[in-house]
């Protein structure tokens, strides 16, 4: 996808969200309107730096930028559906455990914490458990056959190496959910704004993702930007029945977290020497 089309196809779905979001304050009301907004707006900033590490497999795979666009569509279609039953699933325990919500808290500051001081993150195919487990099941062939994930060889059925980075992708989204979906109960626990927040985040990944590809080496500070925007969530969780924090409040502060990282990263780039 041309960059700038995927500019294009990235307002039109952030526009998308906005528009959802102001239908939303005119049915439910200013407070879901906000919750809402701030739980996209996590959720969009933590799919960025997911979505840097999609541009890591695709390198490590040698996929395509042709191919590139079918893996994506498959697995953005997995990440809704997996998204869907973590949530309900997490809603459920919180609904039943409301303690479960200082776990979430504790595990936010860590994953904050990491992204801020931990190495960047390591893609190797080789080690991942999925993946082991489907090459004993099914034969993985060495060679890529266009953008077919699976062919017929020997009268057998064998899968490309596109498919085993599909599998890649979706089972590293995983590890990405655990720190993104507990972040958005900090904001409320209201099932269908979890549900939609997440949603209208992730629908325009694809897009998003090839703006990225060709721009993410001029953004160095917005993955630290995320990983406090993590710890924030986490500390809010870990103190909501000492104070709460109101979603306004939330909202502007990691508005302005994200916009520090994103003008230190600008200045950065204009004076390279610094």
């Amino acid at each position: 996808m041309p960059l700038r089309k995927a500019v294009y196809w990235s307002i039109f779905w952030i526009a998308l969200s906005l528009t959802f979001n102001v239908v939303l304050y005119y049915t439910h009301g200013q407070q879901k309107a906000l919750e809402f907004l701030t739980g996209y707006l996590i959720e969009k900033s933590l799919s960025v730096d997911n979505l840097f590490v999609f541009l890591i497999v695709f390198t490590i795979f040698g996929v395509e930028i042709k191919d590139q666009r079918r893996v994506l569509n498959y697995g953005i279609v997995g990440v809704i559906l997996l998204r869907g039953v973590l949530i309900v699933l997490g809603a459920t325990l919180v609904k039943e455990f409301h303690w479960i919500l200082y776990i979430f808290g504790a595990m936010l500051v860590y994953a904050g914490y990491r992204v801020v001081y931990g190495e960047d993150a390591k893609v190797e195919p080789e080690k991942n458990f999925v993946v082991k487990l489907f090459r004993k099941i099914i034969p993985v062939d060495n060679q890529y056959h266009g953008h077919s994930f699976f062919i017929k060889k020997a009268g057998k059925l064998v899968a490309t190496p596109l498919f085993v980075c599909l599998i890649v992708i979706e089972t590293t989204d995983v590890v990405f959910a655990i720190d993104s979906i507990p972040a958005i109960f900090a904001i409320t626990t209201d099932t269908f704004i979890i549900l939609t927040s997440n949603l209208m985040a992730v629908l325009g990944l694809r897009s998003l993702y090839f703006v990225l590809a060709e721009v993410h080496a001029s953004f160095e500070y917005v993955k630290y930007g995320v990983g406090v925007v993590l710890a924030f969530v986490g500390v809010k969780m870990l103190l909501m029945d000492l104070f709460k924090i109101d979603t306004m409040v939330s909202l502007i502060i990691i508005l302005g977290i994200l916009t520090t990282s994103v003008i230190l990263s600008f200045l950065k780039n204009r004076n390279p020497s610094k």
